[in-house]
Order: C-alpha cells, then sequence, then structure tokens
C-alpha cells in the first residue's frame, strides 16, 4: 500500500499593505473617509509607512500601541527607548516622536490660539478640503468653547444623513463631555450640490430641538458640496 501524501501545514504570512483590499489600506481609508474615521494604529501606520518581512506597517503599529500601552505611552517614551522597539529604528522613531511632539503642542494651545468660529465661511475653510470630495455622506460635529474657539471635532455618522438615521445622544455627546454648551453640525453631499434637503432642514429642526432640551445650542448646520458650502442658519431653514 503506497504512502499518502504528506500535506505541508500552511504557514502564516501576514498580507502586505498592498495586498490588502484597497478599503482596508490607511491612506486609501484617509482619502475617502477622512483622517477622523481611521483607527489609531491606521494613523501610526501611515506615519510608519513600511513594516517587516512577516509583520505589515498596520501589524507593526498595533504592537506598538500593546508595547508602548497607547498613545500616552509612545509620547512618554524617550527617542533610545523607541529606537529599541523591533521595527522601528532611528529614522522611524524620529518621525513618530516628532508627529507625537506636534499632537501634544496642538492639545496644548490656549482658547486664544485655537480656531474660532464666527461666520459659515471659517467652519469651510476648516472642513471643504477633507470633506467636499468624500465618496459617501459624513456628518461631523464642531464643539465651541463660550467664546466660539473649536475645542473638537469629531465624525459621529457616516452613510445616509436623515432625520430617522440621525441620534441626538450622538451628536451632542461630544459637547457633553467636553462640557461645551455650543456645537455646529457639518456633514457633506457627494453630489457636489451643498443645496439643503427637506430632509437635511428635518434633521436640523430635530438636533435644535434636543439641544434646547440639553441646554446646548446648535449654531448652525453647514453642508459641504464640491466648491461651496450651504448654512441652513443663515437661509432661515430649521431654526
Amino acid at each position: 500500500m503506497s504512502a499518502q501524501p504528506q500535506i505541508a501545514n500552511p504557514v502564516y504570512r501576514a498580507l502586505t499593505v498592498r495586498e490588502m483590499p484597497s478599503d482596508e489600506r490607511p491612506r486609501e481609508r484617509l482619502e475617502r473617509y477622512g483622517a477622523s474615521t481611521l483607527q489609531t494604529s491606521e494613523l501610526l501606520a501611515i506615519l510608519l509607512r513600511t513594516g517587516l518581512p512577516g509583520e505589515n506597517v498596520v501589524e507593526l503599529s498595533m504592537r506598538l500601541l500593546r508595547d508602548f500601552g497607547g498613545l500616552a505611552g509612545l509620547v512618554a517614551a524617550d527617542l533610545s527607548d523607541l529606537c529599541k522597539a523591533h521595527g522601528l529604528g532611528l529614522a522611524k522613531a524620529a518621525q513618530l516622536k516628532a508627529a507625537l511632539e506636534i499632537a501634544n503642542r496642538l492639545a496644548a494651545l490656549g482658547p486664544e490660539e485655537r480656531m474660532q468660529i464666527t461666520q459659515p465661511d471659517d467652519v469651510a475653510r476648516l472642513l471643504m478640503l477633507e470633506m467636499a470630495y468624500l465618496p459617501q455622506e459624513q456628518l461631523r460635529v464642531l464643539c465651541l468653547d463660550t467664546k466660539n474657539h473649536v475645542v473638537a471635532q469629531q465624525t459621529v455618522y457616516q452613510g445616509t444623513i436623515n432625520s430617522s438615521a440621525v441620534r441626538a445622544a450622538e451628536v451632542f455627546r461630544p459637547a457633553i463631555t467636553r462640557a461645551c454648551l455650543s456645537i455646529i453640525v457639518v456633514h457633506n453631499h457627494p453630489s457636489g450640490d451643498p443645496a439643503a434637503s427637506p430632509e437635511d432642514v428635518r434633521t436640523t429642526e430635530q438636533l435644535r430641538r434636543a439641544g434646547e432640551l440639553l441646554d446646548i445650542a446648535l449654531l448652525d448646520h453647514i453642508i459641504i458640496g464640491r466648491h461651496h458650502h450651504f448654512s441652513l442658519k443663515e437661509h432661515g431653514l430649521g431654526f
């Protein structure tokens, strides 16, 4: 009786970023959906660019976050400690340290240095470049302090933005957690036409009423198009 052929055990090999489906690659996801939608490991992967044999750059980023205890650990680590991490080296460690320091300094900005929103054009200058060419609708919330300086921005919805899909609790949560008393809601129209639809007006009315109950003012709802923007507050729609 002849011996059965031996079947070799499959050896695990991490996919390189180029071998990953296009909608899973960090840079392509950033381009399509915006930086705020990416996980921290994906943002790190874009900074580091390349991984190691058997460990792609996303897996390398996840390992670094795990080994150093998250972003806070990476910020606190000395350059020499980063250099010792397998897969970094001086060039990548220095690049990573510089990016983290920029983020650290940005977080430390005083109110007078943060962008102040005085008109819809200010919102457009802040977000037009990121949102005008997104392939699907995305809704972001700008949290403002008492002088309308931007404290934070957060993406809360992606997909169809309408009054039945948008939950006020999700929209106002970023402001509640930061004790902000006003917000501006921004979403894009992938068609390129920023004109407000009846659904946009209904969503605005719903959020304005919810804000009144929460004592958080909805200052405006701005729609980003391909080359223009539309303020529902300026046109008296939903306010």
